[in-house]
């Protein structure tokens, strides 16, 4: 025998390295990932395929009932041109859904050094993988209830030197009817799914076995491999038990035979196994299979089609072929399936197990976020492009454009009576009687909508009137008369503090709704660079539910400022030491002078304008209540001039600025490593451990990226 034939004198495989390679990539489990090609072995528990398996790879399969195949078998021959010796080695391929124990003890479990497989050596064996496997026994007289059949993998390597390079999956049987004590209808289904999840891989070699004596066309394991290989391209038939087939009806297996019938591309092989006496007989199943093709009428089918070596030939070349056919496409796919495993392990985020590893995540969490926040404030916006998608992440700027905003609005409607005709304010009217059905327009203080979680410390928003009551001096004059004393030529000092509130009083509403902006601008600033910044959303809600009692608190410092500016501005005797008062007040007077001037001018025939000088010293005589409203107006307009932009630049300075985005205590300065290194483990595991999903995921990933970087260095 040459060493280009194997044991059976056929041809050996033009390129055995290939299957090699898909064999051990089944051995590291990267058929769990990746479609493989391979060979399985399926049929129902009576159709001979125990015996056809062992024609095949002449190995004693027991035929006790109770060891009957109750989990996938793999068988692969190989050849070892380098070796002398024929050598056996069995190991357990862990179920993908096994635990780590489990699996470990799986894996852990080898036989080796096994020079041959004889009945009772290899009965031994599958009592120990049985046991091994935690499957029940029904000798066993526990009380534990224990599954009949696994989902693990019994693995069994033969090499040597005369091996014909073969790999094959056997698969439980398929059965209908329970057996008391050993099987169930939850077993029948679980083979079934079993079954399927290897005839539904497209790269699959479908070997079913069909007894002869029987309606074939109706066999379940038939109308299983029709369904999942309609065209009948990887389905190879096997025929059984043709001694069994009733005098007269052998032409009809004949002909399936010979003329690929039933749609199977690959055809068919008709293979005659020892029946039950002549196994107890000690018959050589080869030679009763040769003398029985020469009988008639099996001796006019094709010697192709008849008999175990013509099978193996056939699922050599089929073998041989599939997996020429299908190793480019296993090799891309393993580096995809690998590239999207490390893609999806790296976004779940660093590992979060222990302490250790929890406090590390949350400081690049927050080392990312204070990043951010100071591009944010120094508008940097071109560092990021977090800026680029989320224009209200622009902190500096959405600030300072809601200052404007404020400054605006105080300006143009935060008096209650306007001080001159130009004020920039439509309509105009000149009492509380007329009719406000003819045009009204409003202004909301509050620009930003609210946040639910907030909504205890902001303030509602205020519809404001756009209108100005111009009937200044009469209500000036109103409020001297209602609160004068026993002053000669002069009014009350407290007056004027009675009538600045009066003027300022929407400056309340305006300044509440301006730093409650400011607050849902911060927060939610925070909110969504948090998120930014760490890529697990329930450690971001969690790190925010653990610091939103001193968040609000920060913003309630904010609001509480406001309202304290409020007080001084509103609440007591008018005060100032900026000398723009003094010189808007004697503007004030020198354009009241003026205009009295004016109406007593005159023009001169050289065009000029002149005026008598007893007009100059003389005016229209006005009562003392007119002169001190007028005196009291001149006042107040001076004052609230100077005490708005006083009151707006405290406002943003002292309470939005401070408190809320450039202090030293501002909300974004909570999320600091000293916070982090504070934390307890009980905090560090609330806060920033991982779901048991997440890990679980994450321990599917790591195995998963580990078995197909096995497999590529194989494929390599």
């Amino acid at each position: 025998m040459t060493k280009a034939q194997g044991r059976s004198g056929s041809p050996s495989l033009s390129n055995p390295v290939l299957l090699e390679k898909i064999d051990k990539l089944f051995a590291c489990n990267v058929g769990e990932y990746i479609d493989l090609p391979q060979l399985v072995v399926v049929g129902d528990q009576s159709s001979g395929k125990s015996s056809v398996l062992e024609g095949l790879t002449k190995l004693p399969f027991p035929r006790d009932s109770g060891l009957c195949t109750r989990f996938a078998t793999q068988i692969i021959f190989r050849r070892a041109v380098d070796s002398d010796v024929r050598r056996i080695v069995a190991s357990v391929i862990p179920a993908p859904d096994a635990n780590d124990d489990r699996a470990s003890k799986l894996r852990a479990w080898k036989g080796e050094d096994l020079q041959d497989l004889v009945a009772a050596s290899f009965s031994r064996m599958m009592v120990e993988i049985h046991e091994l496997m935690g499957l029940s026994n029904p000798k066993d007289t526990s009380t534990t209830v224990k599954p009949t059949f696994s989902k693990d993998v019994f693995r069994l390597e033969i090499s040597g030197p005369n091996e014909d390079h073969l790999s094959v999956i056997d698969v439980p049987g398929i059965f209908k009817n329970t057996t008391s004590g050993l099987t169930s209808k939850a077993d029948i289904q679980m083979v079934r799914e079993m079954i399927l999840g290897y005839m539904k891989n497209p790269r699959s070699i479908m070997l079913t076995v069909v007894p002869a004596n029987v309606d074939i066309a109706t066999q379940e394991i038939i109308e299983m491999a029709r369904d999942l290989d309609p065209e009948g391209e990887r389905t190879l038939g096997v025929l059984t038990k043709p001694d069994l087939i009733d005098k007269g009806a052998e032409q009809k297996t004949i002909q399936i035979v010979q003329s690929n019938g039933l749609s199977m591309k690959l055809g068919w092989i008709l293979v005659r196994n020892l029946g039950q006496q002549e196994l107890l007989d000690g018959a050589d199943r080869d030679l009763e299979e040769e003398a029985f093709r020469h009988k008639h009428p099996w001796n006019s089918l094709d010697p192709s089609k008849f008999g175990i070596k013509a099978l193996k030939i056939r699922l050599q070349e089929i073998v041989t072929e599939n997996v020429r056919r299908a190793f480019p496409l296993v090799r891309a796919e393993v580096t995809k399936r690998l590239r999207a495993s490390r893609k999806a392990i790296e976004a779940l985020g660093p590992e979060r197990v222990t302490a250790e590893q929890q406090a590390s995540y949350l400081l690049d969490v927050i080392s990312s976020f204070q990043e951010a926040t100071m591009q944010a404030l120094g508008s940097n916006y071109g560092a990021n492009n977090i800026f680029d998608d989320n224009q209200d992440l622009r902190l500096a700027t959405v600030v300072v454009n809601r200052d404007i905003a404020f400054a605006e609005d105080l300006e143009r409607w935060g008096h209650e009576y306007s001080f001159d005709a130009n004020d920039p304010v439509k309509p105009v009217y000149s009492s509380e009687d007329e009719s406000d059905e003819e045009y009204e327009e409003w202004t909301s203080t509050r620009k930003k909508e609210g946040i639910s979680e907030l909504e205890d410390i902001l303030h509602d928003p205020s519809g404001i009137s756009q209108r100005l009551r111009t009937d200044t001096l009469e209500w000036i004059k109103n409020s001297y008369l209602n609160s004068r004393g026993f002053e000669i030529g002069t009014f009350n000092v407290s007056l004027l503090a009675t009538i600045m509130k009066k003027q300022s009083q929407k400056w309340e509403p305006f300044a509440l709704g301006y730093i409650s902006d400011v607050i849902v601008m911060v927060h939610d600033f925070i909110t969504k660079v948090l998120k930014l910044s760490c890529h697990d959303d329930r450690v971001c809600r969690n790190l925010l539910s653990f610091l939103m009692d001193n968040l609000v608190e920060k913003y309630k410092k904010a609001s509480e400022q406001v309202e304290f500016l409020l007080h001084i501005e509103r609440t007591g005797m008018l005060k100032t030491l900026n000398h723009y008062f003094n010189d808007n007040l004697e503007k004030c007077r020198q354009d009241r002078l003026r205009s009295a001037i004016a109406k007593k001018t005159i023009n001169t025939e050289s065009g000029a304008e002149a005026i008598y000088t007893k007009d100059i010293v003389y005016q229209h005589p006005m009562s003392n209540d007119e002169y001190t409203a007028q005196d009291i107006h001149d006042i107040l307009k001076s004052y609230y001039k100077v005490a708005r932009k006083r009151f707006v630049d405290n406002v943003c300075m002292q309470a939005a600025d401070y408190y809320l985005v450039r202090g030293p205590a501002t909300p974004m300065k909570l999320f600091s490593p000293s916070m982090v290194n504070k934390l307890t483990e009980e905090q560090l595991e609330e806060i920033a451990g991982e779901e048991f999903t997440v890990h679980r995921r994450r321990l599917q990933l790591k195995k998963e990226i580990q078995d197909l970087e096995a497999g590529r260095k194989i494929l390599l």
